[in-house]
């Protein structure tokens, strides 16, 4: 690993790895400069005249203690001024003032923390042109960009680029590789990314295992997921909190509520501490496996486990009992969200919503859409949708319309069940003209599976 210093060898430049593998570059702890606070003030990005009004005098400076412009752009980076730092790298490179790896590394960071993947390949791409050469920090930074950017391709690119730039990857610039492909939902791809650093003889660490482990988890590879957790005491890496978080939620979204469980009761053995995610992860397993009796047995122990009980959990067991039709459960732990502290949400109430259409209790379900409004909740589209075939089955056509037309009003697209609740509300109430204007309102949408189900209702209720 190379010596992390600046022309002026005697105050050195650090890095840290952050928990996703990506690169913080930091100095020695000072207060702001005046030029970092004046900058600043500027906003996200002044004109360039602005910004050398304040680098004047600074400039002279950096020529003889260049570490100090490493500073300076260390700031920016952490204050998340991504423009800023390639107007200072530009301004620099005009006044003739020495611009190196450290400076270009700090600005790419500046661009990683912002999401500004173009901005960092830009910065990246001009580093020849500053006489400097891009090192595996400037590498990684910018794959990290890539990665917090959604751009898997691009981030892969990089990685593969780095050899032949003679630049050797390292673990960030590869864990930063496969969080890419984790967000891209690239699962294969950041199995063959861990293989490759044993390949290299990198060594993989709990940073490489989380991020594959997650990818394994969004791309609903379960299986492979664990398998990648049993094997990483084999290799001599411990599992930490994340490793096992990322596990509990690749068994959670494929309902593996069995292993799911297990995981979490494995923690204190492993000597780890179950936080609000693995909990969460586990209560939403119990609810994809049916298990609403054990989702609520684990929100009511999270104090023992010295979790504190979140929202998410919570709305993680109002669905669990939603879904299995436990109407009363659902709405008593609705009920006693302020108990606890917690403000009921969107997805809170649509829980609920959910528990009523299925436990056939429309008045309560028409009750809590005046509810989520006192609580200046905006009813959205699942909120309606609900409420729609919850009126429907009740038979409160006037209501089913009116959540049915406000859809329509705000530029959504209701799906053909939804409509067919609305038609099965009018139907019930024996409102044949109404079903007619239903059709000739979605005649208007041009959604063609909503007008063949309109023509499939007008047909049924026309005169013979």
């Amino acid at each position: 690993m190379p010596a992390l210093f600046g022309n002026d060898a005697r105050t050195p430049c650090t890095t840290r790895r952050s928990g996703n593998g990506t690169i913080t570059w930091s100095s020695p702890l000072q207060p702001k400069s005046q030029e970092l606070q004046r900058l600043l003030s500027l906003g996200l990005d002044p004109p360039d005249d602005e910004v050398f009004g304040v680098l004047g005098s600074a400039l002279l400076h950096w020529r003889n203690n260049p570490k100090l412009a490493t500073i300076l752009l260390s700031g920016l980076a952490k204050n998340r001024r991504p423009s800023v730092a390639g107007q200072v790298l530009r301004l620099m490179a005009a006044s003739r003032t020495e611009v190196n790896v450290f400076h270009c590394s700090s600005a790419i960071s500046a661009c990683e923390k912002s999401s500004e993947w173009q901005l960092a390949l830009h910065l990246l791409s001009a580093m020849p042109g500053y006489s400097v050469k891009p090192n595996e920090f400037s590498y990684s930074a910018c794959i990290s960009a890539c990665e917090k950017g959604d751009q898997w391709q691009i981030a892969l690119t990089l990685l593969s680029d780095m050899p032949l730039k003679r630049v050797m990857p390292n673990e960030v610039s590869y864990n930063a590789a496969i969080s890419a492909c984790e967000k891209g939902c690239q699962w294969e791809r950041a199995l063959d990314l861990l293989n490759q650093m044993v390949a290299t003889e990198l060594s993989p660490d709990a940073i490489s295992y989380n991020a594959a482990i997650s990818a394994c988890g969004t791309g609903y590879q379960w299986w492979y997921g664990l398998s990648i957790l049993s094997t990483m005491p084999i290799v001599r890496v411990n599992p930490d909190e994340f490793c096992c978080n990322a596990a509990i939620s690749a068994c959670e979204k494929e309902g593996q509520w069995r292993l799911a469980w297990r995981l979490l009761g494995g923690m204190p053995a492993r000597r780890l501490q179950p936080d609000v995610i693995s909990c969460s992860a586990a209560i939403s397993a119990c609810e994809k496996g049916c298990q609403w009796q054990l989702a609520l047995s684990l929100l009511r122990g999270m104090p023992e486990l010295r979790v504190t009980i979140a929202l998410i959990s919570c709305n993680a067991a109002i669905s669990a009992c939603g879904n299995e039709g436990q109407w009363q459960m659902a709405l008593s732990l609705l009920q006693n969200l302020p108990a606890m502290k917690l403000t009921p949400d969107d997805i809170s109430c649509n829980a609920a919503l959910n528990a009523c259409e299925k436990g056939f209790q429309w008045n309560l379900a028409i009750e809590l859409l005046s509810d989520m409004s006192k609580l200046q909740l905006t009813a959205n589209i699942l909120s309606r949708t609900a409420g729609i075939r919850v009126c429907g089955q009740g038979g409160r056509w006037q209501l089913a319309v009116g959540l049915l037309m406000q859809l329509l009003e705000e530029g959504f697209s209701p799906d053909d069940v939804v409509c067919s609740a609305a038609i099965s509300a009018c139907q019930k109430a024996g409102q044949v003209q109404l079903t007619e204007r239903l059709f000739n309102t979605f005649e208007a949408t041009a959604i063609d599976s909503l007008r063949f189900l309109m023509r499939g209702v007008v047909a049924r209720d026309s005169p013979k």
